[in-house]
C-alpha cells in the first residue's frame, strides 16, 4: 500500500479469486479500513447479488487501492448471502462528509442514541454491578489465601490491594472468571531480553553471572542464567495449594488440577487465576517498537509518552503462541502484558462506554463453545478502531453506534480470516489455539447480532 498514513486494520476481508473460490489474506499494514453506514430498512440489492438470509457474514470484494473513498463492489457468494450496507473504503483516518444530513436520518440517529443510553443504563450497569459484587466476594478469598502464602514464603508478598473501589492487578476475563496479577520484587539484577524469537514473550537473564547469589530468586535461575518463569510458578502453585487447606475459606476454595497455571475455583461458581509477575516501568519492549504507527494522529504524543513510561508487565503463565514450538527457553519465558497501557489508551470520549457495551453484548450473545470471542478481542479491536477514527469528536455519544458497528464488522472479518493480531504485538495472533469450527460459528453469530443492530433501531431492547 502506498503512503504512510494508512491506519492499521486487524484483518483483510476475503478476496474473490474466481467464481465460488475464495482466498483469505491476513495482515496489519496493508489492509483497508471500512467505515460502515447502514441503509436502515433498505430492500435494494446490488445487481447479480443474493438477498440477505442473515445466517452468514457478508464478504466484500476489495478493489485496487488508487485513492481514498473508493466504493467497494459487493459480489455474490452462494455461501454467504449479503446484507445491503453502504460502505466507504478509506485509507487512513476517515473523513467527515460535509453533506447535509436528511432529517429522517437525524431522527434515526436520535432514536439509536436513546436506545444505547437506555441499554447502558439497564443491561450494562446491571452487569457492572454484579461483577463488582463478585469481585468483592472473590477478593476476600484470594487475599486470605495470599496471606497464608506470605506466611510460608515472604518473597511472595500480596499486591492485591483495594484503592478507590478498584483492586490493583485484578482483570475481569468474564463475569465468572478473573485474573489476579501478583507483583514480585527485585528484578534489578536481570536484563530484559526481547529478540522476537518467542512471540509475545521475553526472557530475564542475569546481567552478570557474578550477581547470581545477589538475586532474591537464586534457586529459580537456570544454568544459562535465565530466571525461569515456570520454576517460579511451580513453587508458587505448591504454596497456594497448601494455603488453600489452611485459610479461613478452605471449605469454599479449591485448586484446579491438570494445569500448570495457579487457578482457584471459588464457591463452585468462580475461577480466579493468580499470576506471578514483574512490573517493567520506564522501558518499552523492542517487539512493540513500531508503535505508534507514524503519521497517524492517534494517540497524541503526550499520551504515547505516558503509556511508554507506564511500561508493561511480564507474566509467569502459559503462552498459547508457544504451543507446538520446541524451544529451550520456552519454560523460562515470561509473557508480555500491556493491560495498563491499554487501559490508559481507553481514556477520553466514550471509549470505555463503548467497550462496556461490547463486553455486555459478548456475555449475553457471544459466550460460545470453545470461547472464540473474548472481552480482550473486543478491547483489541476497539484500539484498532481508535486508529481509524483518531479525532475525539468521532468518540462522542453521537458516534457510539457507528463505532460499535464498525468493531463488530471488523470482528467478523477477523473471524473469517481466522486471525486477530495483538494491538501492540501484531505478530501475535489472538485466535491461535481456537478451532476453525468455533471461529466459523462465532462469525455467524456475530453477523446475526450485527445485522440486527444495523437494520433495527430498536434492536437493543431485546439484545
Amino acid at each position: 500500500m502506498s503512503g504512510g498514513g494508512a491506519a492499521r486494520s486487524p484483518a483483510h476481508v476475503t478476496h474473490c479469486t474466481g467464481q465460488g473460490h475464495w482466498t483469505q489474506q491476513c495482515g496489519v499494514r496493508a489492509c483497508p479500513v471500512y467505515s460502515v453506514r447502514s441503509l436502515r430498512g433498505s430492500t435494494t440489492h446490488p445487481r447479480n447479488s443474493h438477498p440477505p438470509s442473515g445466517d452468514t457474514p457478508f464478504r466484500l470484494y476489495q478493489p485496487p487501492l488508487h485513492g481514498v473513498n473508493l466504493q467497494p463492489r459487493i459480489v455474490p457468494n452462494t455461501e454467504c448471502p449479503l446484507l445491503t450496507v453502504s460502505t466507504d473504503l478509506v485509507r487512513g483516518p476517515s473523513a467527515k462528509s460535509n453533506m447535509l444530513v436528511p432529517s429522517d436520518m437525524m431522527a434515526a440517529q436520535s432514536k439509536m442514541l436513546y436506545q444505547i443510553n437506555k441499554y447502558y443504563g439497564e443491561r450494562v450497569q446491571s452487569r457492572k454491578g454484579q461483577v463488582a459484587k463478585t469481585i468483592r466476594e472473590v477478593c476476600k478469598v484470594v487475599q486470605d489465601v495470599l496471606k497464608e502464602v506470605e506466611v510460608q514464603e515472604p518473597r511472595f508478598i500480596s499486591s492485591l490491594t483495594e484503592c478507590n473501589g478498584r483492586y490493583e492487578g485484578l482483570e475481569v476475563i468474564s463475569p465468572a472468571e478473573f485474573e489476579v496479577v501478583l507483583y514480585l520484587n527485585q528484578m534489578g539484577v536481570f536484563n530484559f531480553v526481547d529478540d522476537g524469537t518467542l512471540p509475545g514473550c521475553a526472557v530475564l537473564k542475569l546481567s552478570d553471572g557474578r550477581k547470581r547469589s545477589m538475586s532474591l530468586w537464586v534457586e529459580f535461575i537456570t544454568a544459562s542464567g535465565y530466571l525461569s518463569a515456570r520454576k517460579i510458578r511451580s513453587r508458587f502453585q505448591t504454596l497456594v495449594a497448601q494455603a488453600c487447606d489452611k485459610c479461613a475459606y478452605r471449605d469454599s476454595v479449591k485448586m484446579i488440577a491438570d494445569t500448570t497455571e495457579v487457578k482457584l475455583r471459588i464457591r463452585e461458581r468462580y475461577v480466579v487465576q493468580i499470576t506471578p509477575a514483574f512490573k517493567c516501568s520506564g522501558v518499552w519492549p523492542r517487539s512493540a517498537a513500531h508503535w505508534p504507527i507514524p503519521h497517524i494522529p492517534w494517540p497524541h504524543p503526550n499520551l504515547v509518552a505516558e503509556v511508554k513510561t507506564e511500561g508493561f508487565d511480564l507474566l509467569s503463565k502459559e503462552s498459547v503462541a508457544m504451543q507446538g514450538k520446541q524451544s529451550a527457553m520456552e519454560g523460562d519465558a515470561w509473557v508480555l502484558s500491556f493491560t495498563e497501557a491499554e487501559n490508559r489508551l481507553m481514556l477520553g470520549g466514550c471509549r470505555r462506554r463503548c467497550l462496556s457495551i461490547l463486553k455486555t453484548l459478548r456475555d449475553r450473545h457471544l459466550d460460545l463453545p470453545g470461547n472464540p470471542v473474548t472481552s480482550y478481542h473486543m478491547k483489541t479491536l476497539l484500539l484498532y478502531e481508535c486508529e481509524k477514527h483518531p479525532r475525539e469528536m468521532e468518540w462522542d455519544e453521537a458516534a457510539l453506534a457507528d463505532r460499535i458497528n464498525g468493531i463488530l464488522l471488523q470482528l467478523i472479518s477477523c473471524l473469517q480470516c481466522r486471525r486477530c493480531p495483538h494491538y501492540f504485538l501484531p505478530n501475535l495472533d489472538l485466535f491461535k489455539g481456537k478451532s476453525p469450527s468455533a471461529l466459523e460459528n462465532a462469525a455467524k453469530q456475530v453477523w446475526r447480532l450485527t445485522r440486527e443492530l444495523l437494520t433495527n433501531t430498536r434492536s437493543l431492547e431485546k439484545l
